[in-house]
């Protein structure tokens, strides 16, 4: 069963405080193709806790050559 916490919604706000960005940020992903994951409900947009968990986690590394345009150019 899934941790009612992960579930939580983040409004922008909340979202680009724990992602540590701007909310203009989060806006221009959503407006060329978000890599985070996002619900609208009307005109409010909302971020589940579990998918900016999951964001920072995939966006993890110990070295500049682990990502795409790292120093090695993989």
């Amino acid at each position: 069963m899934k941790n009612r916490l992960d579930d939580t919604l983040f409004n922008e706000r909340q979202a680009a405080h724990f992602l540590g960005c701007s909310v203009f940020k989060l806006q221009r992903d959503r407006r060329i193709g978000s890599p985070v994951s996002y619900i609208r409900i009307g005109r409010n947009i909302r971020y589940r806790l579990s998918e900016l968990e999951a964001y920072l986690q995939k966006h993890t590394f110990n070295s500049t050559s682990e990502y795409p345009g790292g120093q090695d150019g993989r």
